[in-house]
């Protein structure tokens, strides 16, 4: 067996090999998969423009049969397998981001939902529609092609993994008593989707909604993050990420974003991102706490503790600004959020019960103090502006006893005793009320399935939507890159090193110094961080091609002891 080869060198084989019909359909799938277009080219020992130009000929590629005569036929894919596996790799990038791990099994009977829906929505379908077996072999070249991770391969994926919570909540305690941690230096954040127009399914608005065409109101959705510590006396201003930067009822209600209760911030997804979150822990999270500390006399130390979801990345303290590096961040095993995330006790659940509770109580007061009806209020009155006060009304309601026991199940001693467990509110119960008062058919099951449903898994139809979003979204991340690329290194260090001094002189000289502090905190997260990573990013792959580089090297000289004995 010869010696093993490194990337450098099989990527030097792979420069030598014609580009043929079969490699470009590997391209275009990888591509297709989320890899990125300079990967790819380092891959294929190609340059970046060459597969620009196979990327830009995707349909005619894709269309064409392999030429007779190659020693290997790829076989031309169907149009609709290939956009079920684009649909299956938003709905997994989903799934992982509620901190789920997927199976086998499970990604499998997905592909052929997705693919019978498809097939059903085609026009001429016949009765008998085309069968996709999703067997072994289709699954293992999928995650050739996607790059997929965090898949379990045998078995259903586990939906709460006690003895690892148990391991969990041993090492966490330990930690917590080791570094001397008490219950106010100790947080927990989590999102959470919220359809933030979504009424009970058996109301008249809801059903009549269903039989119009177009856009739904009731799937307009955003994502949340709450975040607060376990004695529950902070509570830290959540990020609420929303498909519109700048929507109209803003311009209308004449809202300045910065002065929100929330941290608005938009992607096409309406998801949080690692860059958002970084963002967020920067410019809310790391401020709060800081000052929560010091009015407190609290030493300067605090515990963040969070799910493995994708927005949340391993490495987060390298992403902190200087100021913050107090905070520490510790990672839930998968599938131990139901059994240990304390905002998954009750927290965001009955927020989402406030936050009915509060849609139904403006419902009543419209309707009973005016003459606009419940329909009129809701399709004309309800915006995204009465919908963030909704959220701040529902989020203040979340008492400090509620964020408390919700540590229960990890720490049982940071809980303060209470006389009764009984439950604080009869929400539900009110909320059943105000809609039976507006002559609304609502049960109290029907209540529940509403909090529920915000957590929906998303349907094909929404799947094509967001893979539409996403085509868009990576065409512009690779102009993006394009740009990065006409900017040197040594320009990038200088300007970094130059933004470093000028934020050091407007801290000393400023007669405002929390007016400079926070404006120049500000800058550096939201525009001077991107450039930042771009140069680490370099440094990085640099780094690793010269270890390559020297490596292949080592490897072509002689030995000067001769060659082995057989």
């Amino acid at each position: 067996m010869g010696p093993k080869k490194t990337a450098a060198a099989v990527a030097g084989e792979r420069k030598k090999e014609k580009v043929t019909l079969e490699m470009k359909k590997e391209i275009i799938w990888k591509h297709d998969g989320g890899m990125r277009v300079t990967d790819i080219a380092r891959e294929y020992g190609r340059n970046p423009s060459t597969i620009g130009t196979i990327l830009k000929m995707r349909e005619k590629i894709l269309a064409t049969d392999a030429a007779k005569g190659v020693t290997r036929i790829v076989k031309n894919r169907p149009a609709v397998l290939e956009e079920v596996e684009k649909l299956l790799l938003i709905w997994i990038e989903e799934k992982q981001r509620a901190g789920d791990t997927v199976s086998e099994a499970v990604i499998c009977e997905k592909a052929k939902a997705l693919h019978a829906d498809l097939i059903r929505e085609q026009p001429g379908t016949s009765a008998e529609p085309e069968v996709f077996k999703a067997s072994r072999g289709w699954f293992d070249r999928f995650k050739t092609r996607s790059g997929i991770h965090s898949v379990v391969r045998h078995g259903e994926a586990a939906s709460s993994d006690v003895p690892a919570a148990e391991d969990f909540a041993a090492e966490f305690l330990e930690l917590v008593k080791t570094e001397g941690y008490v219950p106010q230096q100790v947080f927990n954040c989590d999102e959470t989707g919220l359809f933030w127009k979504r009424m009970p399914k058996r109301t008249f608005i809801t059903q009549e909604e269903s039989r119009l065409p177009g856009h739904k109101p009731m799937k307009d959705r955003l994502t949340l993050l709450f975040c607060a510590n376990a004695s529950g006396d902070l509570k830290i201003k959540p990020l609420l990420v929303y498909h519109s930067e700048n929507p109209r009822a803003f311009k209308r209600h004449k809202i300045d974003k910065e002065r929100l209760s929330v941290m608005w911030r938009s992607n096409s997804k309406a998801w949080v991102t690692r860059v958002l979150f970084v963002d967020w822990v920067n410019l809310a999270f790391g401020p709060a706490v800081k000052q929560y500390l010091l009015d407190n006399d609290l030493p300067l130390k605090a515990l963040l503790l969070m799910d493995n979801a994708p927005a949340h990345p391993k490495g987060l303290e390298v992403d902190l600004l200087e100021e913050f590096s107090f905070i520490n961040i510790m990672f839930l095993p998968p599938n131990t959020t139901p059994l240990l995330q304390p905002m998954d006790q009750q927290v965001i659940a009955n927020f989402k019960k406030l936050y009915t509770k509060e849609l139904f109580r403006r419902c009543f007061e419209v309707t009973d103090c005016t003459t606009i009806t419940l329909r009129e209020f809701w399709k004309d009155h309800f915006d995204i502006v009465t919908c963030l006060k909704m959220v701040n009304t529902a989020w203040k309601g979340i008492s400090q006893r509620n964020l408390n026991c919700a540590w229960r199940s990890l720490w049982p001693d940071c809980v303060a005793p209470s006389d009764s467990d009984a439950p604080e509110s009869t929400v539900v119960q009110d909320i059943v009320a105000l809609g039976r008062t507006m002559g609304l058919e609502v049960t109290e099951e029907d209540v529940c399935e509403l909090v529920e449903g915000h957590d929906d898994e998303l349907t094909t139809v929404e799947l094509v939507e967001l893979q539409a979003e996403a085509a868009q979204e990576q065409a512009s991340l690779e102009e993006e890159e394009a740009t990065e690329e006409r900017l040197s290194s040594e320009r990038l260090r200088d300007i970094c090193q130059k933004w470093k001094e000028v934020q050091t002189f407007a801290d000393l000289h400023h007669h405002e110094k929390h007016v400079a502090h926070d404006a120049g905190n500000f800058y550096d997260t939201r525009v001077m961080s991107s450039f930042r990573e771009l140069l680490k990013r370099r440094m990085k792959q640099q780094t690793m091609d010269r270890f390559l580089s020297k490596k292949q090297r080592v490897e072509k000289e002689p030995s000067l002891s001769g060659p082995p004995e057989s």
